[in-house]
């Protein structure tokens, strides 16, 4: 992809020149304003064609040009927490012809890539990491007698998670450790941040008296020359006249931390400035950086909501609005039913780790706000959280991506479900998410949380069923439920033409020989697949278990009546359903073979959810052609 310069310029584009960071490095430091517009403009057009971080990245275009111009990668690592603001570094790292491509099959992912260069260290999409792996880094390199440094670029949103003061701990005082904490403080996450923490920077940022102590700041620096440790001496002594405008000064330094800041994240020349002076230190250095999420384009900016955190789809690069139209998304339905059960049960509480918007409890808390809790990124806290609100008379709802619930299985297996409390937990984004990559995959939940005891875990196969699985769970006080819905638009009904031993049946075959036990969102393919096999004249009989967390001995029973038991589930094949359901026959000596269909215990890669299901054999094809062969054996 080509950046247009303006047109009334015959100056060629910058970017154009660029082929990586040495390049980068020659440019003359006033041509990097002009740079930082041209990286805006080439964001807009490329991210508006295939959705993605937008809103990020727009907020760290100068700083992401000044890290490149101070320190050296990737011989100085540069590891971005949650990563989805790397766009600007893969530019300037000799990426920008590949972002055509971006989240798409084949193409850039949407995060730092091992595969895609020397300069993505990790492929560190969930929050909070970025301090963990650069406290590695540091002493690996110490103890390789390597003189080089360690960059880690944190949101104050990410620094709401415990994993990112437990690396600070470790960090702090370790004078031998050449790590440059990168404070990104734009107020946000995915949302705004919370917490004490967010109220004391968001304090900071408003404070009258801010504006003229940056100018004090940036005088200072300006005229305190490059050299180690007596830089920073001096400029801490520069600051010390203005320390209680500068009050995160006193947080950091009190952790051991030296601290440089407030800088302004969108001046170049200051940005350039601290980071030489931190780079020289030889510790730990935190430099505090203020940005804009969106800055430099107006729609992101009146997005108060999320500026445009991550539009999932095409948009107009002018206005931003979405292309295509809106349709109705399996959250927007979690999102309606969870109000009508909450009007309706006055001790139903949410909670979200900094993903009310995404996971759909954000209308619940504009209507009954002292009933929702944002804890910010921190899985750990709101399941423990969730459990003390249990076991104060209350039935909260946990809702987050599947993915991130990985993070949370202690607090889930010993925190709740061992003391049976009733807490309904619901994973958005469950299965193949596609363009986010396998980070992002929801894949484990199925296999994970079936071996805790007592958790009921339940797969609604469409809007219908989703309202009323979650209203059986949120009137179930007995202990703890899990529902679980992919991303994208929401199906249509799927009706049911019969129950039969706790079973939804969907499609029945006269005299059928095949049982096919279809999870979920899955009920479309299996049905896709039955009408295709009935065709050929394979009878069979699709049904929905609804709840998958165990195989009633009833249903075992029901199974054995049949030649062939096939099971469909978007979740990691190795530990999933069908591995229960092949279990439970075996326990009570069901001879019948289980043929089971879900996803193969591997990475893979992004793209949309149907070419990962086609790569993977989760197609109408594959299983008309692997049940014909199964039932072909047993002739």
């Amino acid at each position: 992809m080509t950046c247009h310069d303006d047109p009334s310029s015959d100056q060629r584009p910058l970017l154009e020149t660029l082929g990586g960071v040495e390049d980068l490095k020659a440019l003359a430091p006033e041509e990097l304003p002009r740079l930082a517009e041209e990286i805006r403009r080439f964001l807009i057009e490329a991210v508006a064609k295939t959705g993605g971080h937008i809103g990020p990245n727009l907020g760290v275009v100068e700083l992401t040009i000044a890290l490149h111009r101070v320190f050296d990668s990737p011989d100085d690592p540069v590891v971005f927490d949650t990563g989805h603001q790397s766009y600007v570094h893969k530019i300037l790292t000799g990426r920008a012809d590949r972002f055509d491509g971006l989240r798409r099959r084949g193409g850039l992912t949407g995060y730092p890539s091992r595969a895609e260069s020397e300069h993505d260290f990790v492929e560190n999409s969930h929050a909070s990491t970025s301090l963990s792996y650069a406290e590695g880094l540091a002493k690996g390199f110490r103890l390789q007698k390597r003189d080089d440094h360690v960059v880690a670029v944190i949101g104050d949103g990410a620094l709401t998670g415990g994993m990112a003061w437990e690396a600070l701990n470790n960090i702090a005082g370790r004078d031998d450790l050449p790590v440059v904490i990168v404070v990104n403080d734009n107020g946000r996450s995915y949302a705004p941040t919370v917490g004490g923490l967010a109220k004391r920077l968001t304090g900071l940022r408003l404070d009258p008296s801010y504006e003229p102590a940056l100018e004090k700041i940036k005088t200072q620096v300006e005229s305190i020359p490059v050299f180690g440790r007596a830089a920073y001496s001096a400029l801490h002594a520069a600051k010390t006249g203005i320390k209680d405008a500068l009050s995160p000064q006193g947080m950091f330094s009190d952790l051991g931390l030296k601290y440089v800041g407030p800088i302004d994240g969108h001046d170049l020349d200051e940005l350039t400035g601290a980071l030489e002076k931190a780079k020289n230190f030889g510790g730990p250095v935190l430099v505090h950086v203020l940005t804009e999420k969106g800055h430099g384009w107006p729609p992101a900016r009146a997005d108060e909501a999320e500026q445009m955190h991550a539009p999932s789809a095409a948009f107009d690069p002018v206005t931003g609005e979405p292309l295509g139209g809106k349709k109705v998304r399996w959250t927007n339905v979690f999102s309606e039913a969870l109000i009508e059960q909450a009007e309706e049960n006055e001790r139903i509480v949410a909670l979200t780790a900094a993903m009310a918007g995404p996971t759909g409890i954000a209308p619940m808390a504009e209507k009954m706000p002292e009933r929702v809790f944002d804890v910010g990124i921190a899985e750990q806290h709101a399941t423990t959280s969730a459990a003390g609100l249990a076991l104060a008379g209350l039935h909260p709802v946990v809702a987050v991506y599947a993915t991130f619930m990985n993070r949370a299985f202690d607090q889930v297996l010993l925190d709740v479900a061992m003391h049976r409390l009733p807490v309904t937990f619901v994973l958005d984004r469950a299965g193949v998410t596609g363009p986010d990559g396998p980070s992002h995959y929801g894949m484990w939940d199925l296999s994970v949380f079936r071996v805790v005891p007592g958790l009921r875990m339940a797969a609604p196969r469409d809007a219908v069923t989703l309202r009323q699985e979650l209203a059986e769970a949120v009137s179930d006080d007995s202990g703890p439920s899990m529902l679980r819905f992919p991303t994208g638009a929401v199906v249509e009904e799927i009706a049911a033409s019969d129950q039969r031993h706790g079973l939804d049946v969907l499609h029945e075959d006269e005299e059928a020989k095949i049982l096919v036990l279809s999870v979920g969102a899955m009920a479309s393919l299996a049905l896709e697949t039955a009408q295709r096999l009935s065709a050929d004249g394979v009878k069979s009989i699709v049904a929905d278990p609804r709840w998958v967390d165990s195989v009633s001995e009833d249903a075992v029973k029901y199974a054995a009546e049949f030649d062939l038991v096939v099971t469909v589930e978007d979740g990691v094949r190795e530990g999933g359903y069908g591995d229960l359901v092949a279990a439970a026959m075996r326990d009570h000596g069901v001879s019948a073979p289980v043929l089971d269909f879900g996803i193969p215990k591997r990475w893979i890669d992004n793209g949309t959810r149907a070419e990962i299901f086609e790569e993977i054999g989760m197609t109408a094809d594959n299983l008309v052609e692997r049940i014909s062969e199964a039932v072909k054996e047993r002739r």
